[in-house]
């Protein structure tokens, strides 16, 4: 049970002074000396009685809203069919480009453009999901972290299409991405969505670490690979002997093969082969998966001013509804 907090609690050393209506009305007194002799009215008392608990609702309810009360935040455990994502978005030059590897002109959309809007619908179709938003040119940059808010997300994807550098740092923006997901959640459904028109040459010096965090993390691996049109693909054929850096997505693809966890490539060159991607996601990352959420303290100060302000109101009504007896000849 969640107990109530205040901020100014030496407010509430005032509350004995609350008591005071019931020793004192806040009735006209009647010239009528005694009604002792009158036959006992029960519906009286208990009128007398409430008015005064009104009088101390009013004065206790004032003084704890002063104090500032509040119920501290908490962590609530849900229940989401989903999984935790993390998009790694490519923001290096070429995104700036359309499909067909020119600057975008009239009606047409540049890949983030495209992918933007497309990542912002699959969101809004995973309500129940944790995701969080990386970007990567030279360097990684995170943009929000893995939450169940998709306002906070589509506010990270549209600030996708700006402007971005030409260098494609892939391995850098991987260990961010990694780095999002917290061990104690390793038992949930996760999984790394990368979105690039291109691929980097990894050093192989930390190919090794990369692959163990890749296990370490127990995550999918999609990538979606947003082709531009007469450019190499990943399952073009080359030679054997071809260089990681004359053909580095297809020898991208060949690394996140060996990475030891479940990998899947999707090749798009224009967006309804996007979104066809991402529909196929969709239906692979569906599972329930437990979360916690933190609440934030909940201020209720308002909610005791209320009740201080309908027990004034009450006892104003009963005030007005004050009649004043005439006095009896000879009684002032």
């Amino acid at each position: 049970m969640t107990l109530i907090s205040f901020d100014l609690p030496g407010l509430l050393l005032l509350a004995p002074a609350a008591l005071a209506p019931l020793w004192k009305s806040a009735l006209r007194d009647s010239a009528i000396p005694s009604l002792d002799c009158a036959p006992e009215d029960r519906l009286s008392g208990v009128v007398d009685g409430g008015l005064k608990l009104l009088g101390v609702v009013a004065l206790l309810a004032s003084l704890a809203g002063a104090a500032c009360p509040f119920l501290p935040g908490e962590e609530v455990e849900r229940v989401a069919e989903g999984a935790q994502i993390v998009m790694l978005i490519d923001r290096s030059g070429s995104m700036n480009e359309t499909f067909a590897g020119r600057n975008p002109s009239g009606d047409e959309e540049s890949k983030a453009a495209a992918a933007k809007r497309i990542l912002k619908a699959f969101v809004e179709s995973r309500r129940r999901d944790l995701v969080g938003v990386a970007a990567f040119s030279t360097s990684p940059m995170l943009v929000t972290p893995l939450s169940d808010h998709p306002d906070a997300t589509k506010a990270a994807i549209d600030a996708m299409d700006r402007p971005g550098l030409d260098y494609t740092n892939i391995a850098r923006g991987l260990a961010m991405a990694l780095s999002m997901f917290r061990a104690s959640d390793a038992d949930h459904s996760r999984a790394v969505l990368l979105i690039s028109d291109g691929a980097g040459v990894i050093d192989p010096k930390i190919q090794d670490d990369l692959r163990a965090d890749f296990k370490k993390a127990h995550v999918n691996l999609y990538w979606l690979f947003l082709r531009t049109e007469g450019s190499q693909g990943i399952y073009d054929a080359h030679d054997n002997d071809e260089s990681p850096q004359a053909a580095p997505e297809r020898h991208l693809d060949l690394y996140f093969k060996l990475l030891g966890v479940p990998y899947r490539a999707f090749e798009a060159e224009g967006p309804k082969a996007t979104e066809e991607a991402l529909r196929q996601i969709d239906q692979l990352e569906r599972r329930p998966m437990p979360y916690f959420e933190k609440l934030p303290r909940r201020d209720l100060s308002g909610t005791f001013f209320a009740a201080a302000l309908g027990a004034v109101c009450l006892l104003l009504v009963a005030k007005l509804a004050e009649v004043q007896l005439a006095s009896p000849r000879g009684v002032p």
